[in-house]
This record gives structure tokens, sequence and C-alpha cells, in this order.
């Protein structure tokens, strides 16, 4: 490595925490899936985080069940996977299934925690 290049490596390690995403800034994250994600493994990642938090907001007439889609639903439940379990990168993998973000994916009255 570049003796110029040491003082941006150190500020990168700086950053990174034991699997924990810590940005510079403080700005938080979020876990989505990937556009790519085929149904029958939005549905598995629907089942698995929702049988490990609270999904009503999903529910007909809650702020996030519209649009009423497998890719909106598999990552608002992913998402609260995520942010109930530390926000740590492997709780963002879902069979590398998912990305996490760094831009706010909510919408509307969907608030995304």
């Amino acid at each position: 490595m570049a003796k110029a290049n040491l003082p941006l490596f150190l500020l990168l390690l700086s950053c990174i925490s034991v699997g924990t995403l810590k940005l510079v800034n403080g700005e938080k994250t979020w876990c989505v899936a990937k556009p790519s994600s085929d149904q029958a493994t939005l549905v598995a990642n629907i089942n698995y985080a929702c049988s490990q938090v609270d999904c009503r907001v999903l529910q007909r007439g809650c702020p996030c069940f519209s649009p009423d889609n497998l890719m909106n639903h598999a990552s608002i439940a992913m998402n609260l996977y995520y942010q109930s379990r530390g926000r740590n990168f492997w709780n963002c993998d879902f069979k590398k299934s998912a990305l996490i973000v760094m831009t706010d994916p909510s919408y509307g009255n969907c608030v995304y925690e």
C-alpha cells in the first residue's frame, strides 16, 4: 500500500466496527430486497423476517401495505429484521438477496425505521 493512501485506509478502518456499519457522519442504513430477487426468495424472506419481528405494518389498511407487491413487502420485512438485530451487515444478507442502502426508502406514511 502506498504511503499516501495510508491515512485514508486508517480512516476507513476507524469507521467499521466488528461487523456493524458505522458511517463517518452517523447516517443510518436500511436493508432492502435486491431487484433481481425471484418471487420464491422474496416470499421466503418475508416468512422468515416476519417469524422473527412484528410485521403488522404490512397488513391491509396499514401504512406499508401499499403498494401490495412482493418486492415492497419483502423490503419492509427484511428492514424490520435488520433494524431489530442491530444493523449488522450479516442481518441483511438473506442468502445474497438483499442490499444495504444509505438512502431512506420511506414513502408516504410508510416510515422505514
